[in-house]
């Protein structure tokens, strides 16, 4: 069984997918995050960064809805998501961090600007201030995902977060 105050902590995590705050999370949502997240990095969208982001995204969405829009309308409501995540959390949070895989892949791309397939602790705090973070807060997760304090964050310390990101209190 799951505890509520679990249930209460992914349901917090749903604001930061609801991109335009309209109460759902839908692939509008998701190409949201793709525009700014481009945008941040001056980043074109046809460019092959771009459309990898993009791509990223749809993917992403796309695994998202799999898991959680129960009722098939393309929309993710604040309990739909509640109920897959935790379904899919308790079966296996980096199962359910490969979702996202796709897409936090591509947004390390854009934010690579040196071409060596990590992103620094700013550019990874530019990331998450065009996906909504405050810049205290994307400062401080920057910090936090330098798990080997090199200065430089990849994927599979990304991908790591984004499951624990689901599992523990902010």
């Amino acid at each position: 069984m799951v505890s509520s105050e679990y249930e209460h902590r992914i349901a917090a995590r749903f604001a930061g997918f609801d991109q335009d705050g309209n109460g759902y999370i839908d692939r509008e949502d998701f190409n949201a995050a793709a525009k700014a997240v481009l945008s941040a990095f001056d980043t074109a969208a046809r460019s092959d960064k771009g459309q990898a982001l993009y791509i990223g995204a749809e993917a992403f969405w796309q695994g998202m809805a799999g898991i959680a829009d129960r009722d098939g309308d393309q929309r993710i409501t604040r309990e739909e998501f509640v109920s897959g995540a935790v379904k899919r959390l308790r079966d296996n949070p980096e199962r359910f961090a490969e979702i996202a895989r796709p897409f936090l892949h591509a947004a390390l791309a854009v934010a690579d600007t040196d071409g060596d397939r990590t992103a620094t602790l700013d550019e990874t705090r530019r990331v998450l201030v065009a996906l909504g973070a405050d810049e205290d807060t994307a400062a401080a997760a920057a910090t936090a995902l330098d798990a080997d304090t090199d200065g430089r964050i990849g994927e599979t310390e990304v991908v790591a977060a984004f499951a624990r990101y689901f599992t523990v209190p902010e």
